[in-house]
């Protein structure tokens, strides 16, 4: 049955998402944040298909402590799923840090390519570190939120991956706090898995860490440390014993 309900949901997604990149080329035009708002469509009927077909509920701890001033935001990074939850459903804009060669996938690529996020070629090592705060700071001065995976891939449950230091450089930089946010969304969707398990993926938003007075080597490892930390209460059976 979970193979059957997955397979429905790719459907869907694939029924979708030809017309809505169509759509964002003709609503290309248009000023940046109502393209951001039409664009953003897409993720949220996805997530919503995730949820009717695949049984994936969501919830959120924490959403008080997303300040209404500029942050960098700095998650888990587990699945799929939470690329599509964070434009969907942050209150603000976010600007994602991705691989320059994602605009190349058909459909999904085009509508990415038009929102002026922050695509990088990591070959160019400490350039594409620059390339994030240069990008990043005007984001931040545009009002949106920079959205950065620290760990860089999609890491399994119950495993914690190396923190790269773009976003905690892009912080100390221009000044911003950093917002931590831990996820579970590995449980349900994990990485490269056709078959969806139905379940609930809860997304915890930390309090704001400032980035003034701090390097960047210790505001990652206190964004670490509270991410390993609230990743041991979302899922104690498989952190607790660390």
């Amino acid at each position: 049955m979970a193979w059957l309900r997955s397979f429905l949901y790719m459907v869907f997604l694939s029924i979708t998402v030809i017309p809505y990149a169509f759509a964002c080329i003709l609503w290309a035009p248009l000023p940046l944040r109502l393209r951001y708002k039409l664009t953003v469509g897409w993720p949220r009927l996805a997530i919503w298909g995730a949820k009717v077909f695949c049984g994936i509920r969501w919830q959120v701890k924490g959403w008080e402590n997303l300040p209404d001033k500029p942050v960098v935001l700095l998650s888990k990074h587990q699945s799929a799923w939470e690329t599509l939850f964070f434009p969907a459903h942050m209150p603000r804009p976010v600007c994602f840090v991705y691989k320059k060669s994602l605009h190349w996938v058909p459909f999904f690529g085009w509508g990415l390519a038009l929102l002026r996020m922050i695509p990088i070629d990591r070959a160019k090592g400490r350039d594409a570190f620059e390339q994030v705060v240069r990008e990043g700071g005007k984001c931040l001065d545009d009002g949106r939120w920079p959205l950065l995976f620290p760990e860089g891939t999609r890491v399994a449950p119950g495993q914690m991956g190396r923190f790269k230091m773009g976003g905690a450089l892009l912080a100390s930089r221009t000044g911003a706090p950093v917002v931590p946010v831990a996820l579970n969304a590995g449980e349900c969707w994990r990485r490269n898995a056709f078959v969806k398990q139905p379940g609930l993926v809860t997304v915890s938003i930390g309090p704001a860490i400032e980035s003034q007075g701090l390097t960047p080597d210790e505001l990652n490892a206190k964004v670490h440390a509270w991410i390993d930390a609230e990743m041991r209460t979302l899922n104690p059976e498989r952190y607790g014993q660390r």
